[in-house]
């Protein structure tokens, strides 16, 4: 009975270790299962992980591209604006320098400009001296004679007056008759003083060196034909002139070379209405002073010689 015993022991033990044993085989290759399921969808995630981060790598290396690109671009902008402000800079420097030597000119021109203007104000001086000269010499005149005979006869007519064009009107009604040219009483002692004041004027060597003539016009006014007027002006101021070197032979010995005779007619009329009044204002003696021609281009040659010589200076520094 006990071996039996024994026995059945043993055959318990033996049936109870493959059972244990099939287990754990079972339970090691589950767990191996699940380890290679684990590894699998591990290399699944980590597969998948590595794509997306090769994507990454891709997209980061093209954004890398693009930006080491637009750095490229802007780092040749950079050249170009580098270049175009050194450019600049140089362009700066030369209409700096321009500048200067603009500045330069400038004052120059300034210069040449004030010469040339205090140079115009004498040339404007001297022919305004010579231009006053010849006013200067008929008022002379007209003084003398009103000093000798008064401003005015017993008519209360003025006997000589300096017209705005310079000239000294003589009343032809105070030295001839109406249609006449034979010299009256009063007009005689009237021709005598201008005579006199003519030959006192003319001794002044430095108005004499500008005059170029005296001329002794005739006017008559619109009646009558125009070749009637123009040989009854014409008779008048050849005997005006006729009696002024009759009268003072000094004048006409030292002086007679200036005196003219012209005539006018009636074209040239200093009042336009057709009243008596006015008619009687043209029939006239008009005494101008003419200036010498040359006197007055000398002073503009010597003006202009003068700046040229200015200009050829400053031009050559």
């Amino acid at each position: 009975m006990k071996i039996r015993k024994r026995n059945f022991k043993k055959h318990r033990e033996s049936e109870n270790f493959w059972p244990a044993f099939t287990d754990m085989i079972s339970t090691i290759a589950l767990i191996l299962f699940f380890l290679m399921l684990l590894a699998y969808i591990q290399n699944i995630i980590t597969g998948k992980n590595l794509e997306f981060a090769k994507k990454q790598i891709i997209d980061t290396q093209k954004r890398l591209e693009e930006s080491n690109a637009e750095i490229s671009r802007a780092e040749k902008r950079l050249r170009l604006l580098r270049d175009k402000l050194e450019e600049v800079k140089a362009e700066v420097e030369e209409g700096q320098i321009a500048l200067k030597l603009s500045e330069e000119q400038i004052e120059k021109q300034k210069e040449i400009i004030a010469e040339s203007n205090r140079e115009l104000g004498q040339l404007r001086s001297k022919l305004r001296g010579i231009a006053v000269l010849r006013l200067d010499v008929l008022k002379k005149v007209k003084t003398s004679v009103e000093r000798e005979l008064g401003k005015t006869n017993d008519r209360g007519e003025q006997l000589v007056l300096i017209s705005d064009n310079g000239n000294i009107v003589i009343n032809e009604g105070l030295v001839f008759d109406y249609d006449s040219y034979t010299i009256k009483s009063e007009g005689k002692k009237l021709l005598d003083q201008l005579a006199i004041a003519f030959e006192r004027v003319l001794d002044d060597e430095s108005i004499r060196a500008n005059i170029d003539a005296i001329n002794i016009q005739g006017h008559t006014d619109d009646r009558g034909s125009s070749e009637y007027n123009r040989d009854l002006s014409s008779k008048r101021a050849t005997v005006v002139v006729n009696y002024l070197m009759n009268s003072n032979k000094d004048l006409e010995k030292k002086y007679g070379r200036y005196f003219a005779a012209s005539a006018y007619s009636e074209f040239r009329p200093i009042e336009d209405e057709q009243t008596e009044a006015a008619r009687a204002k043209n029939r006239r003696i008009e005494i101008s002073i003419i200036l010498k021609d040359s006197n007055i281009q000398n002073v503009i040659d010597e003006y202009l010689k003068e700046s040229l010589e200015v200009f050829d200076v400053n031009q050559y520094e």
